[in-house]
């Protein structure tokens, strides 16, 4: 079974790094940008029997900085 957990800042959260793809998509060019905000994707392999509530738990505890960053879960 496998899991794919996206992680994003909350809305309202300063995106510096966003910021900076944002600066060199124009600095090359694509003026077409107005904004970007970046994540992450993190795919997990698990075991037989892991459920939905067992990756919330790890999204809890370790995968996402629940103060600034929310998360969603897709399981495979």
């Amino acid at each position: 079974m496998k899991a794919r957990v996206h992680v994003m800042l909350k809305n309202g959260v300063l995106d510096p790094q966003g910021e900076a793809v944002r600066h060199a998509l124009g600095a090359l060019g694509f003026d077409k940008v107005e904004g970007v905000r970046q994540g992450k994707v993190i795919d997990l392999d698990l075991t037989a029997g892991a459920t939905e509530a067992d990756v919330t738990e790890m999204c809890e505890k370790l995968l996402a900085n629940t103060v600034i960053e929310s998360y969603s879960i897709e399981m495979k």
